[in-house]
């Protein structure tokens, strides 16, 4: 059966895992209305009342539409602290400024946000959500990019089995740390809530697929908070890559992604919403993400490596536009790096002399020569460059870009939090991303793991 209908819900139960499958109807389904038939006309129901049953219906079938989530919602009194943490993939820091979207601006409003929140290098999808769950450093938690090579293998963002295998996954996310300290975690989507790391996942949580439709996942994260105190989870994850998805196809200042980012705000007031009819709006403490930032750039601002060094000096490369991985065939690393390290419009280090302030020197994953493309730049080989380009629609539409140097400005993302635990019209100084752990333990009163993060670099947003 399509799995957009079909629903794998994991319940983890100490170390087992149960699956319960089942269909759910879709988002927006709704019973038919019941119209009257001859046999109640003649049961002497006056006009104006058979009116009052047709209009009560018709609006009735609208909002249930609208918010079907709402229809069975009840107001939920026992409320422990609880966090929903949302990805906003590659929403960068100055959209809430730039397109305005009403409803998280009014978050913003009557509640904080950082500047911008510094993300981890490189600035790439899987590192960063990972960092944002562990508090560590890619290069301590060891998704050192959204391609990794170990175990004589390449894990790989759409490898389902090496997603899904508990060795790539260093440090402890949120989710483990609160189910082992006897709260429930739930997630509808983030990276690396589909393995057991330390042989734990949320109570709650959902094998990946980008066709599910967004106001779903909101929905269903809603519906979470309508089960008993003893089912419910206090820790809930969502994501959505609309902005991702549009930034990269449109480019960061383009109209498509002005309406990317005017939908994902749909996404959230239909979350509010649903906050406010269960009368939680100011008791559910909302945490708004983004991973990375976005850089525009135009197709032909490419740097070619294979037209600098032979590519058979190489165990293997991999590859994205802002930064490639090379591993050196043994005695050639000199050899390469001396042809690399000079080039322009790319700034190539051998591990072990990337800059400090990347945090990148020390994963034992990192490859021995790392190459970090110049902003509006990108990094390739002649073959993959002209395989992609000559599929190109519009060779002169600029595109959209991440995973450049963290020290850009596009590259920045974004931190907006709404709730209990937070201050209201507060503005922080930027911050990295390794310190969303710390205060999420704080508000859920767990003792945080091992990580790089400090509670006291955000404790200002706090009340």
């Amino acid at each position: 059966m399509n799995d957009i209908l079909e629903f794998e819900e994991r319940i983890s139960t100490k170390n087992t895992k149960q699956i319960k499958k089942r269909d759910d109807p879709l988002p927006m389904q709704r019973p038919g209305v019941h119209v009257p038939t001859p046999m109640m006309k003649k049961a002497a129901m006056s006009f104006r009342s058979l009116s009052l049953v047709l209009v009560l219906a018709f609006f009735g079938a609208i909002l249930g539409a609208a918010v079907p989530a709402a229809a069975q919602a009840k107001r939920v009194r026992d409320i422990e602290p609880t966090i929903i943490l949302i990805s906003l993939d590659g929403f960068r820091w100055d959209y809430p400024q730039k397109y305005s979207p009403p409803v998280i601006n009014k978050l913003i409003q009557n509640g904080v946000r950082a500047k911008w929140m510094i993300p981890s290098f490189p600035t790439k999808t899987f590192p960063n959500h990972y960092t944002v769950v562990t508090g560590l450093y890619p290069q301590n938690h060891g998704i050192v990019e959204n391609n990794v090579f170990d175990f004589g293998t390449v894990f790989t963002m759409s490898k389902r089995e090496e997603v899904e295998n508990p060795r790539w996954w260093g440090g402890e996310p949120i989710w483990v740390t609160a189910e082992k300290q006897g709260q429930q975690a739930a997630s509808y989507f983030w990276v690396g809530s589909e393995t057991g790391v330390e042989e734990l996942s949320p109570s709650k949580w959902r094998i990946y697929n980008g066709r599910v439709p967004n106001i779903m996942r909101v929905d269903k994260v809603l519906g979470w908070l309508d089960l008993p105190a003893t089912e419910r989870p206090t820790m809930m994850t969502m994501y959505f890559s609309t902005t991702d998805d549009v930034g990269h196809e449109f480019g960061p200042d383009s109209e498509e992604t002005r309406y990317g980012v005017l939908e994902v705000d749909g996404y959230i007031e239909r979350l509010m919403n649903g906050l406010k009819i269960r009368e939680l709006e100011n008791k559910v403490n909302v945490i708004i993400t983004s991973d990375h930032g976005m850089a525009a750039y135009c197709p032909r601002n490419a740097t070619f490596l294979d037209e600098h060094f032979d590519f058979d000096l190489t165990e293997r490369i991999l590859w994205t536009n802002e930064i490639v991985q090379i591993f050196p065939k043994t005695g050639k690393l000199d050899e390469i790096y001396g042809k690399v390290k000079d080039l322009e419009h790319v700034t190539c280090w051998k591990k072990g002399e990337i800059p400090a302030r990347l945090h990148y020197n020390d994963g034992k994953r990192v490859a021995p020569i790392v190459c970090s493309s110049e902003i509006g730049w990108i990094t390739t080989s002649r073959k993959r460059w002209d395989d992609w380009y000559s599929g190109l629609d519009d060779v002169n539409r600029p595109r959209g870009a991440h995973g450049y140097d963290n020290r850009y400005q596009e590259m920045q993302a974004t931190f907006i939090a709404h709730g209990p635990a937070f201050k209201k019209g507060f503005v922080a100084e930027p911050f990295e991303n390794i310190h969303v752990y710390e205060l999420m333990c704080r508000i859920l009163g767990l003792k945080p793991a091992p990580n790089d993060g400090s509670l006291d670099r955000v404790r200002g947003v706090l009340r």
